[in-house]
């Protein structure tokens, strides 16, 4: 056999889909289903927080495909008007709020962002969300108590669910199901270190009413 008439060519391997280098879309992308199973209720906070890690380790498409496998892969969800939320925008900077051997208090009308941060040391920090404004449907709370108190009030008919310890201290978040699948959601994630992380409803504050009487108002 002549080899010059017939040289051979070297054939590349072929490169499977999954290891296709992921981009920070990728990424996101995932991010965003594991956010909405978070706030559905198909996920718990323990298991959110550990796949959300995990995305954002992941070097390929194919490290990143099996955290939602098991998920929807599309939104369904189209009418949120009830609590006027703004549009669905990349995560901004989050809120962060600290205590050293003092008090922080953030309450009254304001709008929530994705995320807080509060951090407490030998001093007191008290969230209240009875009169605030939710922009999005779930809202993160980062809380960490090392000799210190974190308190965090909702409305009494959004969910509430939680993720957290506490070492000879008290992490407790009375978890909460609203009746209406749309409500906000708030998870409040951390933990307590000879201190106090604690999350409650407040009795007779509710979010519609909230939300309606500020549609009248900038009506």
């Amino acid at each position: 056999m002549d080899l010059e008439k017939h040289p051979q060519k070297p054939v590349a391997p072929a490169e499977p889909g999954d290891a296709i280098r992921a981009s920070d879309a990728d990424r996101d992308r995932i991010a965003d289903i594991l956010r909405d199973a978070l706030a559905d209720g198909r996920l718990d906070a323990e298991e959110h927080s550990e796949r959300i890690d995990a995305v954002y380790r992941a070097k390929t498409v194919g490290e990143l495909e099996p955290l939602v496998r098991d998920l929807p892969t599309t939104r369904t969800r189209t009418d949120t008007s009830t609590y006027a939320y703004g549009p669905d925008e990349p995560d901004g900077p989050a809120e962060n709020l600290i205590a050293v051997f003092s008090s922080t208090t953030r309450k009254g009308r304001w709008r929530v962002g994705r995320r807080t941060n509060a951090f407490s040391l030998f001093g007191n920090i008290e969230i209240d969300l009875t009169e605030a404004l939710f922009g999005q449907r779930l809202t993160v709370i980062n809380a960490t108590s090392i000799f210190g108190n974190v308190e965090v009030t909702v409305p009494e008919n959004i969910s509430l669910r939680g993720s957290g310890s506490g070492v000879f201290g008290n992490f407790d978040v009375l978890t909460l199901e609203a009746p209406d699948p749309e409500a906000p959601v708030v998870v409040v994630n951390g933990y307590s270190v000879f201190g106090n992380v604690e999350a409650k409803p407040k009795r007779g504050r509710l979010i519609a009413d909230l939300h309606n009487r500020l549609r009248k108002h900038l009506g």
